[in-house]
């Protein structure tokens, strides 16, 4: 599934960031930001295709191998024939291996897709040393090990790193970071969703962690992001209740909360985000939604609750299942607030007094 809504801006940006005088390599799936094509899970930056409504131009501006299935390990980079180089992008060949350190002398870069390849080894750390660097695609590799803090102390305004092995705790300063989209689906990350995450810069379009193995609760940060549009935290095991702040998800178009240990009762502030488009709560342990969830589907907003525990809907769990309620005893079961949350001051009073690595209460 591609979401809508970030990527058409971004691509015209883009568009307009490509030089006239040899600064551009495009050896795979397309140039710029492309839709279609990819396995990069359930982004709006599914790249690795073809489509493209304004292609870079042929001759010595770009090199362009659509599909061109390379394989081989990448050489040395010499300094004085890259250095003006902006856009780099060798996505949907067969290069296998790890990154050169020599490919920080590629100052100049803001561009890096080197998605859809058998690149391997730990997080490249030479990535961190291109101080123009804005978009970074290492997604659909083999690479493993823990990511480094740095990566989100840098200047990135779109991280892919989506459909590897990836592993260890998300970094605690994942809040530091200035990105519109973040993708680390489909990878091994484990503990918490860190608390600093409420505290990102509030361009935060989309961030996807699906299909990884965070637990704890979902923060109460969440609802700073007044403006983002896309939020999965699916096929992994945070538990407890929903926090209240999520009503503030005033843009947010595609919420995927299925497949986890969620309880309690499934909130009509939710349900009743003026943007929604898609809610999917299926496979938890909700035990009942109110009217405006049920207005849902007058809405032509696509919600799926199937495989939870609330008494008189179809295709819900045996009851045998909802006897024990996963993270019961957690600190993740909130008491909904009894005033109207004032979204604009979340900020504020979510503001943490000394830095932490522990999801919020």
């Amino acid at each position: 599934m591609i979401y809508s809504g970030l990527v058409e801006a971004y691509y015209e940006k883009k568009m307009m960031m490509v030089p006239s005088e040899a600064a551009a390599i495009v050896v795979g799936g397309g140039v710029g930001i492309n839709i279609g094509g990819g396995s990069g899970g359930k982004g709006v930056w599914v790249g690795g295709g073809i489509i493209n409504s304004n292609p870079t131009p042929a001759g010595p501006s770009a090199s362009k191998l659509n599909s061109a299935l390379i394989k081989g390990f990448f050489v040395r980079i010499n300094h004085m024939e890259m250095d003006h180089m902006s856009i780099f992008h060798l996505n949907s060949n067969r290069f296998s291996g790890t990154i050169p350190d020599t490919f920080k002398n590629l100052s100049s870069l803001q561009e890096l897709d080197l998605s859809g390849n058998y690149l391997s080894g730990p997080f490249p750390m030479v990535t961190l040393y291109m101080p123009n660097l804005v978009y970074l695609d290492l997604r659909v590799n083999t690479f493993s090990g823990p990511i480094p803090q740095d990566l989100f102390n840098e200047g990135l305004d779109a991280i892919f790193l989506n459909n590897n092995r990836f592993a260890g705790e998300l970094p605690a300063n994942l809040g530091n970071s200035p990105a519109s989209v973040i993708n680390l689906a489909n990878n091994k990350f484990n503990g918490n969703i860190q608390s600093s995450f409420g505290f990102m810069s509030s361009r935060l379009k989309e961030i996807l962690l699906l299909n990884n193995q965070l637990t704890g609760c979902i923060p109460q940060g969440v609802g700073v992001f007044s403006e983002m549009q896309v939020f999965d935290v699916s096929l992994n095991s945070p538990m407890g209740h929903l926090p209240d702040t999520m009503s503030c998800l005033s843009d947010i178009e595609v919420l995927s909360l299925a497949h986890n240990k969620l309880s309690g009762v499934l909130p009509d502030v939710v349900c009743s985000l003026r943007s929604l488009v898609n809610l999917t709560v299926a496979y938890n342990f909700f035990s009942r939604f109110g009217q405006e969830c049920s207005k849902s589907f007058l809405r032509d907003v696509g919600f799926d609750f199937s495989l939870n525990c609330i008494p008189g809907r179809d295709m819900q769990r045996p009851q045998p299942e909802c006897s024990v309620i996963p993270g019961s005893e957690s600190s993740c079961l909130r008491i909904p607030s009894p005033q109207p949350l004032v979204c604009g001051a979340l900020s504020g009073n979510l503001k943490p007094k000394q830095t932490s690595t522990s999801s919020f209460p």
